[in-house]
């Protein structure tokens, strides 16, 4: 507010300064020229407030508070659709990192008004020379004008070449992994990737190039149009001195402040300028906002989590299709896991199988039919409580860089302080010889991005095994492929304790036990055997009951055995 009047005292100081130089007495100019330099150091003072201020507040708000919000409110969001949603992640990309632009974007507003009032402020004291002058303010936005117009089209390219951006650095990631870094240089294909990684930058770069290009053409034209009319009102009042109509000083005036309004006019465009490049934060930003508030919106349980089970889970009816896609991953499923059961879920890859899972641990809400927990639909139980009922253990398991203590002991975070819940969670995965090899025990980092130890994948799935052992009364397990990664003798182990538990689990409080199974040798003790293709349930039955109709789950069993038995022979 300040900076909008400091530099209209000075230009009316540098007037009367010129005047009384002229006609007036020596000590009245000097006290003139005092007030010119006061003027003067306050613009300079102003404008290095304004960039300090812009720089302290931006990061701190943004980085600190806007930040952080943002992502408590995308984890917070109960499903994982969004995570498969294409519009949802190319603003995410847009969006990394641009905490401090939209905050700059937010001070770029109140920069812009109190600009357009300085601008507002010398124009009115050009009028008072000319009236003529006061037409240079509707020419001063007209860069401004044809700049926002330019930044809309920057903005529409952000958006529109986010899948090609994040292409290029998934493609530059893969080169720089060491998991992938080994196939790429034995089979060769460095060079293809690095093309194929060049080819998604150039496509995604090129529409940014282009947009950013028609912002400078309209630029251009904006400020072509404001340096005419600038130079025609300077002609004006140098014949309007010449013919006499004014004064020495009121020249000095004239020049002083069409000098300042260009200058007022730059920043205000400039900062207008960045304030409209913003646009393409907001967007994305506002519209992360309504999504997450739109998911809040959905219907919330209240209806408690059962901590026993007297009839068990069902699935009704459930189809499912994946965001983005048009052919149901699962469609018109129905089964039942009566409470005290194991059920056991095979089929080729893509049959559906995950997908069934993350339908039964509330993932995904069905697009047709539901799912129920002792006949209660599970839309109507408080989220929070059904997840506290379930454990589980996915095939494609997180893999937290932290000390390994904190990332079994996450698996059950009121019992996170709880050393024997952790040892003993640890122990029924199996994974006591991994903590045995780290260097500082359950105390070692892990993670090498970190500095910390890298595990195998095996031992990053005993940990994930562990982890899933936290809870120690669950009413629904969940083992989704959770020893793919481990050798048979352990693969052994790990099934013969997870049986133990299901087992107790079962007696306990009823607790059903889904476990999905490429090994047939897992499966075949299972109370049930859910035989999926696709995304269809096809088969039902015990082992021996399967076997015997001599289908599809006999024809897999067949294969497996077969080739258990070659291997056999060849030893």
């Amino acid at each position: 507010m300040l900076d909008v009047f400091v530099v209209a005292g000075y230009a009316i100081a540098a007037r009367h300064l010129v005047d009384t130089t002229v006609t007036g007495p020596a000590s009245v100019a000097g006290l003139v020229a005092l007030g010119v330099a006061v003027a003067f150091a306050l613009t300079m003072v102003t404008r290095d407030m304004l960039f300090n201020l812009v720089g302290t507040v931006a990061d701190r708000v943004g980085r600190l508070e806007l930040n952080p919000r943002l992502h408590v409110a995308i984890a917070g969001i109960d499903g994982l659709e969004h995570l498969e949603r294409q519009e949802y992640l190319d603003r995410v990309t847009v969006l990394r990192g641009a905490a401090g632009s939209l905050m700059r974007g937010c001070w770029g507003v109140v920069a812009t008004v109190c600009g357009i009032g300085k601008l507002v402020v010398t124009v009115s004291l050009l009028g008072s020379v000319s009236p003529w002058m006061l037409a240079l303010l509707a020419f001063a936005f007209a860069p401004i004008l044809a700049d926002a117009r330019g930044q809309a089209a920057v903005a529409r390219a952000e958006v529109r070449s986010a899948e090609d951006y994040r292409l290029q650095q998934d493609l530059f990631d893969l080169q720089v992994r060491p998991a992938s870094g080994k196939e790429l240089r034995l089979y060769g294909n460095g060079d293809r990737v690095a093309r194929a990684q060049a080819e998604a930058w150039d496509h995604a770069v090129s529409q940014r190039v282009r947009a950013r290009l028609a912002a400078g053409a309209w630029r251009f034209a904006g400020w072509a149009v404001f340096t005419l009319a600038f130079t025609g009102a300077l002609a004006l009042v140098v014949r309007q001195v010449e013919a006499g109509a004014g004064t020495i000083g009121q020249l000095v005036l004239t020049v002083t402040i069409a000098a300042t309004l260009q200058q007022s006019a730059q920043a205000v465009v400039t900062t207008a300028t960045d304030t409209a490049g913003v646009r393409r934060y907001v967007e994305p930003y506002l519209w992360l906002q309504d999504y997450v508030a739109e998911q809040r919106q959905e219907p919330a349980g209240t209806t408690p989590m059962p901590s026993r089970l007297d009839a068990g889970v069902a699935v009704e009816g459930v189809t499912y299709t994946y965001p983005g896609t048009t052919t149901p991953a699962v469609r018109h499923v129905d089964a039942t896991f009566p409470a005290g059961t194991v059920t056991a879920i095979v089929g080729e890859y893509g049959s559906g199988k995950s997908t069934l899972v993350k339908l039964l641990c509330r993932f995904y809400r069905p697009g047709a039919g539901r799912v129920t927990v002792d006949g209660q639909d599970i839309a109507g139980i408080a989220m929070a409580g059904y997840r506290q009922g379930i454990a589980a253990t996915f095939q494609d398991f997180g893999r937290f860089a932290v000390d390994y203590r904190t990332g079994v002991a996450v698996g059950d975070l009121p019992a996170f302080d709880d050393d024997d819940r952790v040892g003993s969670a640890i122990e029924a995965a199996d994974a006591a010889g991994v903590v045995a090899a780290l260097p500082d025990g359950v105390r070692t980092q892990l993670g090498k991005d970190l500095g910390g130890v890298e595990l195998s994948e095996g031992q990053w799935q005993r940990t994930a095994l562990a982890r899933s052992s936290m809870r120690d009364a669950p009413v629904i397990l969940v083992l989704d492929e959770p020893t793919a990664s481990l050798d048979a003798l352990s693969e052994q182990v790990v099934f013969e304790r997870y049986a133990s538990r299901s087992r107790r689990l079962a007696s306990q409080n009823g607790a059903v036990t889904v476990i999905v199974s490429h090994r047939f040798s897992t499966v075949s003790t299972a109370d049930q055997i859910l035989v999926m293709h696709d995304g269809e349930i096809v088969e039902r039955g015990t082992h021996t009951e399967l076997i015997r109709l001599g289908g599809r789950y006999a024809e897999m069993f067949e294969l497996q055995a077969r080739g258990y038995e070659n291997k056999e022979k060849k030893k």
